[in-house]
């Protein structure tokens, strides 16, 4: 697994952000100013170790997981000692390769094993929902070695394949109507029957942190949301 951390001083709030299969740090980093301090998990595997900065008191931690980051924040959040006040879910379940609540996991296994330059463009092509956005987000778009989104895959689908029951409290889970990668129809009805956390439906394909310029913009969207709310300026 690989950490990107960034930090100042002066910070006091921190956003932890556990990023999806297949990512770097360029999907991610774009959003980040020097409000906060951030750290981002990503490239899934057990090549490497976790990697945590010397601890910091902050007044306020948001964890945000996002695709298979969801299930990853579960899976990780307790070695990390990290203890957010706000968590929000993005675009994922905390069973991700799920018949009824995730990606259909003919469709999961499939992907494991047909991983090509094609296929993998394919698969941007589809998470940013189409080729204009796909386009729009061309120096986002991660730059990974076939061997090593096998190798990650290949690690979340073990460690998904041995997973207990649920028990991270999400506060908030954010759905796309337009997502591409996990069925839209099993993601509301994974986060319908949780009633403990808020579900707000967005009219954006799988990735759309592009929408908004900072975290914190988009942490402050999510808070304030009310229902038929407009899409962000």
């Amino acid at each position: 697994m690989k950490t990107y951390i960034k930090r100042r001083e002066k910070n006091d709030t921190l956003v932890v952000l556990y990023g999806g299969w297949g990512t770097d740090e360029n999907m991610f980093t774009p959003l980040c100013t020097d409000d906060f301090d951030f750290i981002l998990f990503y490239n899934y595997s057990a090549d490497e170790a976790l990697v945590l900065p010397e601890t910091k008191t902050y007044r306020s931690i948001t964890l945000i997981g996002w695709s298979l980051g969801v299930w990853a924040a579960e899976y990780l959040s307790a070695k990390t000692g990290i203890n957010p006040d706000l968590t929000i879910a993005v675009n994922g379940t905390p069973v991700p390769a799920d018949d009824k609540y995730g990606i259909p996991l003919n469709v999961f296994e499939g992907t494991l094993n047909n991983i090509s330059e094609t296929n993998m463009e394919k698969f941007y092509l589809r998470m940013f929902g189409d080729k204009k956005n796909y386009l729009r987000n061309s120096e986002r778009i991660p730059h990974r070695s076939i061997k090593s989104l096998h190798d990650e895959l290949r690690w979340l689908y073990n460690r998904i394949m041995e997973q207990k029951e649920p028990g991270f409290k999400w506060d908030y889970a954010i759905t796309s109507e337009i997502d591409r990668v996990f069925p839209a129809k099993n993601l509301n009805d994974y986060w319908e029957k949780e009633k403990d956390t808020r579900h707000i439906v967005l009219p954006f394909p799988h990735y759309f942190f592009h929408e908004w310029r900072s975290y914190t913009d988009f942490i402050e969207f999510v808070k304030r949301y009310r229902i038929n709310q407009e899409k962000p300026d």
